[in-house]
């Protein structure tokens, strides 16, 4: 059937309507063009070029799909390490609100032997507490910020560095530095 096919191929080719020089002839250059071409496929099958390119598909499917999971792990990390910051966060202010309870309690049995030495030591410790409450919130907003900054940074540039050419990479870089430049000035 293939022969079949291929044979009336030929023969319906404006090269045989034109009668000047057959076909089937090395002098007839759509012939010769024609067995070129399936010369080059054939090496191209027998070389297994097909295959070896959906390997190589196949492989970079792979790659991408481990950085996808990679990213996903990465993402399930931030968020273990954000719940966490924020139970720590909860824990200080519980312990904020018992220094403070503390604070109402002693001051309520030491205001009988002195109320005036009493009022300046609730001051103090108040202002202790206060301090301490927003040095904590401070650190662990921080700390948060940091890890997720670092987690988005590491995450965008596996990504970018995977699928970004150097040219685009060379053009954010100036952009980049433009922007710095106009900012510092």
């Amino acid at each position: 059937m293939k022969k079949l096919t291929l044979l009336l191929s030929v023969a319906g080719t404006p090269a045989l309507a034109s009668g000047d020089i057959p076909f089937l002839s090395l002098f007839n250059t759509n012939f010769v063009v024609w067995l070129a071409f399936l010369l080059f496929v054939g090496v191209l099958i027998y070389l297994k070029v097909p295959g070896k390119l959906m390997g190589m598909l196949d492989s970079r499917a792979d790659g991408i799909r481990s950085d996808l999971n990679e990213a996903k792990a990465l993402r399930e990390d931030a968020q273990t390490i954000l719940a966490s910051y924020e139970r720590k966060q909860k824990e200080v202010q519980e312990q904020a609100n018992r220094i403070v309870e503390t604070a109402k309690h002693e001051a309520a049995a030491a205001a009988e032997e002195a109320k005036e030495d009493l009022r300046a030591s609730i001051a103090r410790r108040l202002a202790a507490a206060q301090d301490q409450i927003a040095s904590a919130q401070a650190a662990a907003i921080k700390d948060v910020r940091d890890q997720a900054i670092k987690i988005a940074i590491a995450a965008a540039g596996d990504v970018i560095s995977s699928k970004m050419s150097a040219a685009a990479g060379n053009k954010l870089i100036d952009e980049a530095i433009s922007t710095v430049e106009a900012k510092m000035h």
